[in-house]
């Protein structure tokens, strides 16, 4: 799997908790990526160089006379994880751009970014920003990652700039597959040719990239929506899929129906939710209804909520995407489809009197 981070790294160490720091890389936005891999009980990281090495560059077919960026590197892997370029995989997956909540170090992000891949059959990409409340805990560890946070804003932009660059060549690689298949159907008939270009090239693309924002990962973002660095015309998203969001439910449609995204934007509530009850005093005060825990007010004008409060096996859940309340097959279909980039609540019951589709 990989990694986009403003940790600061260390490159000479290959364990999750050596190779990552808990604070925010020195610099401007500045960004590192790595790749994780699972070795028995233990993850072995390998910090990316800012420019890659010739034998990586020949590893993913690119000219290793040239210079390269490490997004380079990791767009052609994710080409061949999605089933496209010389290396593709047979089966390709969709993306995921998935952004952690509060209190992650790096061995909670990797672990539940791996269940995320197994669970739902995708390809993940993480967005880990400095969550690890500095070593400290209760309030002065939530109001540590609320800062860090904000302090993250500028780095979330880059990501989002630098995932719109890779598909970009996603799109690239699929009209070239695209014409070397007209030109091996219709090559001596041009008016052929161009029509099934047209009409294949029209068509969606093959794989579906999709965002989850966990928890705090929903302030992170809401904060990038309200900034001046942020640029509002990325359409990347077919689905996003906000989890258990730590923000106020108070005038949330303000910067809620800001977001860009092709297909659904789905907002998740569980009313038992034990962590986002407890994030409601850890303010020293106690702190406006959370978006992810509150059934009233839903007044978004393009989100579809979904409520999974007394669902079988979710009880007071923060992650009901993993775990225990998969268990419960209604809820790991509509995890399953909607990080998919697929129409999620068909098999639910809608309630006009609140706005929300129950499971």
């Amino acid at each position: 799997m990989y990694i986009v981070t403003n940790r600061t790294v260390d490159e000479s160490k290959h364990s999750e908790n050596e190779a990552f720091g808990s604070k925010p890389i020195e610099g401007p936005n500045e960004l590192r990526l790595a790749e994780a891999t699972r070795r028995g009980n233990r993850w072995h990281i390998n910090i990316l160089p800012d420019q890659i090495t010739p034998t990586m560059a020949k590893s993913v077919d690119l000219n290793p006379d040239n210079t390269y960026p490490a997004s380079a590197y990791v767009a052609r892997k994710l080409i061949e994880k999605s089933g496209h370029g010389a290396s593709a995989q047979k089966s390709g997956r969709n993306l995921l751009l998935f952004v952690h909540g509060y209190n992650n170090d790096m061995t909670d992000v990797l672990d539940r970014v791996e269940k995320l891949e197994k669970n739902f059959d995708i390809e993940v990409i993480v967005f880990s920003w400095p969550a690890n409340g500095g070593g400290l805990h209760g309030v002065l560890s939530y109001k540590s990652d609320k800062r860090d946070a904000l302090a993250s804003v500028g780095a979330f932009n880059r990501v989002l700039e630098k995932l719109e660059a890779l598909v970009i060549e996603f799109h690239a690689q699929y009209v070239a597959e695209l014409q070397v298949r007209a030109e091996t159907r219709y090559a001596d008939n041009a008016a052929a040719w161009d029509r099934y270009f047209a009409k294949e090239v029209q068509k969606r693309c093959p794989f579906t990239v999709n965002l989850m924002l966990h928890s705090m990962g929903n302030y992170l973002y809401k904060h990038l929506l309200g900034s001046s660095v942020y640029s509002g015309d990325r359409l990347l998203f077919d689905n996003v899929v906000m989890v258990a969001a730590d923000t106020n439910n108070e005038n949330h449609a303000e910067w809620v129906d800001r977001i860009p995204y092709r297909n659904r934007l789905y907002i998740t509530i569980n009313e038992n939710d034990g962590a986002l009850k407890a994030s409601r005093l850890k303010m020293g005060e106690q702190q406006k209804a959370r978006l992810g825990h509150y059934l009233r007010r839903l007044d978004s004008r393009v989100a579809t909520y979904m409520d999974f409060t007394s669902q079988p096996h979710v009880g007071d859940s923060h992650a009901y995407f993993e775990d225990k309340p998969l268990n419960n097959k209604k809820v790991l279909e509509f995890f399953r489809v909607a990080l998919n980039g697929q129409v999620a609540e068909k098999p639910t019951r809608y309630d006009p009197s609140r706005n929300v589709h129950r499971l």
